[in-house]
């Protein structure tokens, strides 16, 4: 864990792959309970930590929790609409060079609990939901694959992963959508952009991602 910006209403972070953001089983390590320590030992008692969106475990990149209720909320409605801006470095595998000029795809993906994974089916599939990303090739990557910029349109459960996948581009490290090995997920959310949620001035934050460096 890293920390990019902190004052008395959020908290802005890098976080690792591999590290959960939440988990329910005691004595696994995950990014809110770390946060939590980290604040207590400044010596300003048990932390509010109020968390407004997530990263799957395997994605490393940026976050911002709300360090107090009034912010926690402000924060959420720009979540919910679409004021908070999140865009995403991938390393992907293709037979074709992706496009340099940015594509939307549209697909429909439904969730399947049991197994934690998503798949693509048609609109008509009950439970199904609609899914919409960016995507544009920034150049190609020195030891094999494409870096790809990746904006979320809806936020959909593994959705980058699935759609990437689903069109002929699986991430480098996904063994889960058919990825090649790799010693972690190639997938970073390496930009992160809101408004403060109580003074009002745009927060902008972009790190390279530990896979490219």
């Amino acid at each position: 864990m890293k920390i990019l910006y902190k004052d008395n209403d959020i908290i802005v972070v890098f976080k690792e792959a591999g590290i959960a953001v939440q988990s329910s089983r005691i004595g696994t390590k995950d990014l809110i309970s770390e946060l939590k320590n980290t604040i207590a030992e400044s010596g300003s008692g048990a932390p509010y930590l109020g968390m407004v969106h997530r990263l799957d475990q395997p994605v490393e990149g940026i976050m911002v929790f709300a360090l107090n209720k009034k912010s926690a909320g402000e924060l959420s409605k720009e979540v919910g609409g679409n004021g908070m801006e999140k865009i995403y470095t991938a390393l992907v595998t293709s037979d074709v060079e992706p496009s340099k000029s940015e594509c939307r795809l549209v697909d429909y993906l439904l969730q399947d609990r049991k197994s934690n994974s998503s798949l693509i089916v048609t609109e008509e599939v009950k439970g199904s939901k609609k899914a919409e990303l960016l995507y544009s090739a920034t150049g190609r990557y020195k030891s094999g694959g494409y870096i790809l910029k990746v904006k979320l349109l809806t936020g959909r459960h593994h959705q980058i992963r699935v759609q990437l996948s689903g069109h002929g581009m699986p991430i480098i490290g996904d063994r889960k959508y058919g990825g090649e090995a790799a010693s972690q997920l190639m997938l970073c959310a390496s930009h992160l952009s809101f408004l403060h949620p109580l003074s009002g001035r745009k927060m902008e934050f972009d790190i390279t991602p530990s896979f490219l460096s």
